[in-house]
């Protein structure tokens, strides 16, 4: 009888350390800052490559990262979901790249108000201070990179070009906008409100069309543009899966020789397709340093309270892009794809 109860007392007292372990463990956990990634969709290499910087950096801070993504790009009401998960998580900070920049706005002020930091990530918001900050490419710089690059290589012929133009959608996202205008002010061509895609009166200009970011997007935006005018001979698109579609589309009737297609983006398979001289140029973009700074900043904003400052001359933190080519112009910096490579995402 005494060698039982003994054992009972041994027994519960390994128990009680045990629960007091497992308790202080959930504590040490708890005690993690929580810190959201949420992207327009998990399945571009571009936002994969986004969170694993996130994940990396996170993990190197000590902190928690919860992420979520929409089912498809444009789908705001799962990033909606996605906020709310996070202000009732007590997220110290949310890194978002926004599917529908104006439609999102409610629900970060909901989480502004929460006292949670709140980082775009490559697409500002709109109005762009409906965030605390931005963490962004430079989208309209990529884009007129890539239309004077075009530019140049057409020489006189540039006068005469025939621009067809793959966007994302029809929302006319930041991003979008941004990129779409810039290769178009590269490429000599007078805007009218830069805030807005389609509005130009330049005769050059075949037309626009959505492309949803993807490769079949990009295929079959290309088809109709040809429909209009088969004698497109300078394509801009919005990212590199599109700019690969436009490509097949254009294979598929003879033209894939004669057409320069440029675009946006920076990813390994986009930077394989300029060394195959699928693309003639892209601008490359930095989705890791993006992530990691923004978790940066969020460590930063429990630690101490302080906000991030934009880049001088800017209203935005810049990580950077470069112009990939192996066709290089006079007066334009641009690396070449076997370089890139060491250094592209995806």
């Amino acid at each position: 009888m005494r060698r039982s109860f003994r054992h009972h007392l041994i027994f519960s007292a390994a128990s009680a350390i045990a629960l007091a372990t497992a308790s202080l463990g959930g504590a040490a956990a708890a005690d993690k800052p929580i810190v959201g990634i949420i992207t327009k969709t998990n399945t571009n290499p571009f936002f994969v490559k986004m969170k694993e910087g996130a994940q990396a950096k996170a993990n190197e801070l000590g902190m928690e990262l919860r992420s979520f993504a929409g089912k498809v790009d444009g789908d705001n009401d799962s990033q909606v979901a996605a906020v709310e998960n996070l202000i009732a998580a007590g997220a110290k900070g949310i890194l978002i790249t926004p599917s529908d920049s104006r439609a999102i706005v409610p629900s970060i002020d909901k989480a502004r108000a929460a006292g949670i930091l709140v980082i775009a990530l490559d697409t500002p918001l709109d109005p762009a201070n409906a965030a605390d900050a931005t963490f962004a490419t430079d989208n309209f710089l990529a884009g007129q990179y890539v239309g004077q690059w075009a530019a140049k290589v057409l020489g006189e012929k540039a006068g005469t070009a025939k621009i067809a133009l793959l966007d994302l959608n029809v929302n006319q996202v930041s991003v979008d906008v941004a990129r779409d205008q810039g290769f178009l002010k590269g490429f000599g061509v007078d805007l009218a409100n830069p805030a807005v895609i389609g509005d130009e009166k330049d005769k050059r200009i075949v037309g626009h069309d959505t492309t949803l970011g993807n490769e079949e997007g990009g295929r079959k935006a290309m088809e109709n543009l040809l429909q209009k005018d088969p004698e497109i001979s300078v394509v801009y698109t919005i990212n590199e899966p599109a700019a690969a579609g436009a490509y097949e589309a254009l294979k598929s009737v003879g033209r894939d020789k004669d057409v320069l297609i440029v675009s946006v983006d920076g990813g390994c398979p986009g930077v394989r397709n300029v060394a195959d001289g699928v693309i003639g140029a892209t601008s490359m973009q930095f989705p890791l340093l993006m992530a990691s700074k923004g978790v940066e900043a969020v460590f930063e904003y429990a630690k101490t309270g302080a906000k991030p400052q934009v880049t001088p001359g800017l209203d935005f933190v810049n990580t950077g892009v470069e112009l990939i080519t192996d066709k290089p112009v006079d007066g334009l910096k641009s690396t070449p794809s076997a370089e890139a490579l060491k250094k592209c995402w995806g």
